[in-house]
């Protein structure tokens, strides 16, 4: 097939190029931008743009498929050429779901924790070889690319969004796959992390459920009561339906146990967002034929490999992990994590704002009470990032403060600030845990860690 990429420097969209390429299909692209790590693998791969841009010229009738990434806007002028010829325009996940029809699909789905679960899941089959093809969110350790399609695999993990297919495809991303296996691992809605209302939020995991292939499987997370509302209500599709919670665990001097049977499996991770997850990635395996046995065994060595509770640093007294802040919810129950399994240490609990957030009063409430299972906890809000330098911040301290609701809680407005308070504090006996949104990241973690332990 000849296959055209417009916008083929995204982060799925050349991964996916890469892969078809290597089948040995025609590919072409273009983007108006195309930075690192894209640039230097479909360099690589040959695949780079000679020119950065949209040259409708190169849309032609010999076009087989052009695959649209959500970097186009629906004005494109690419785009608009293909429309007038009558090419066959497809997003990336129509895409997918076309070249794996005949393939046993396993979409894993949820507010959070899905990333997560698809390279438990990845890990375990790997360990036992068992091969499988995938389309995941995240760069995973062990894993070159976020995309790996073939046709000989038997099976494909497809992890699956909430968000549009493209700015002509509004349709969530994960209505287009029709799994066989299907697992959500909890809903949550946020006025601040999602542009639709609430209705329409839960709904897109309605009709999720709905596009779930006859007879086929659904895995749930009975331990969120939301999605246990959302179940009930598609009561009347025929698929199975298979619950899972939090599995029993124990904490012994710093390690978490699973308590599986008579046995103690030690894991080497911990919280209970990842117990549930561990338990989610159990079920799907369980459904796809591997043995208790092997997936315990396997999952003994798993490390998270999508910044969840990972770990940075430590001497003989202190451990430094850092987490992606994804929400209120996922600070609290990070913090949460770390004193259940240190409860004999204090912690403080870092976390990085994005300036231009914290005047959204909606954001900045939904904090409220986050962090108070933390000691100490301190915001830190880089005004050195603003564009307009001559920005008021006004009462900026005191606005994060009533937000948050902390005893403890310091603001700092610069690095250099927080240098200072790491390097004043005496850290003998205290554990740090660093927290920072996934597209915000102003902080080097092994600098700061390494201030963080000189006083103790």
């Amino acid at each position: 097939m000849r296959i055209h990429f417009i916008a083929i420097g995204g982060t799925v969209m050349h991964d996916l190029a890469i892969s078809l390429a290597e089948q040995g299909h025609q590919i072409t692209g273009s983007d108006d931008q195309v930075v690192e790590p894209s640039r230097s693998s479909l360099l690589r791969a040959g695949l780079l743009p000679e020119e950065i841009g949209w040259f409708p010229s190169r849309i032609t009738e010999d076009i087989d498929a052009v695959i649209l990434g959500m970097h186009a806007e629906d004005n494109n002028p690419e785009l608009e050429k293909a429309q007038q010829l009558g090419l066959k325009i497809y997003s990336f996940p129509e895409f997918v779901y076309e070249q794996s029809v005949n393939k046993l699909r396993v979409v894993i789905a949820g507010t959070y924790g899905k990333t997560t679960i698809m390279s438990m899941v990845m890990h375990v089959l790997r360990k036992i070889g068992k091969d499988f093809d995938y389309l995941v969110g995240a760069k995973l350790e062990g894993f070159d690319s976020l995309v790996k399609l073939t046709q000989h695999n038997k099976i494909i993990l497809i992890e699956g969004d909430e968000y549009y297919a493209s700015s002509i495809d509004k349709r969530s991303k994960f209505h287009l796959f029709r799994p066989n296996i299907a697992l959500i691992s909890g809903v949550e809605w946020s006025e601040a992390g999602s542009d639709l209302d609430q209705n329409e939020y839960m709904e897109q995991f309605e009709v999720f459920i709905d596009t779930i292939t006859e007879k086929g499987t659904l895995i749930y997370n009975k331990d969120n009561a939301v999605l246990k509302e959302i179940v009930e209500k598609t009561s009347e599709c025929k698929i199975n339906r298979h619950g899972y919670k939090l599995p029993e665990y124990t904490i012994n001097k710093g390690i978490t146990y699973l308590s599986v049977g008579e046995s103690q499996i030690p894991i080497q991770v911990f919280g209970k967002l990842n117990l549930s997850n561990i338990a989610g990635a159990y079920t799907v395996c369980e459904w796809l034929g591997v043995k208790r046995a092997d997936f315990y065994e396997a999952i003994k060595d798993f490390r998270s490999s999508v910044r969840y509770l990972e770990f940075v640093a430590s001497n003989e007294s202190s451990v430094v992990y850092q987490d992606i802040l994804h929400s209120s919810y996922k600070l609290k129950t990070s913090i949460h994590a770390v004193k259940e399994q240190f409860p004999d240490k204090d912690l403080i609990t870092i976390i990085e704002l994005n300036i231009y957030d914290v005047f959204d009063n909606n954001f900045l409430n939904s904090y409220n009470g986050a962090m108070l299972e933390a000691d100490y906890a301190v915001v830190v809000v880089n005004i050195e990032l603003l564009k307009d330098k001559n920005a008021v911040i006004g009462n900026l301290e005191e606005l994060i403060k009533n937000a948050f609701n902390h005893k403890n809680l310091v603001v700092l407005t610069t690095l250099s600030n927080l240098e200072r308070y790491l390097e004043s504090f005496k850290s003998l006996n205290c554990n740090l845990l660093f927290m920072v949104p996934p597209d915000h990241n102003s902080l080097n973690i092994v600098s700061f860690a390494d201030k963080f332990f000189k006083n103790y």
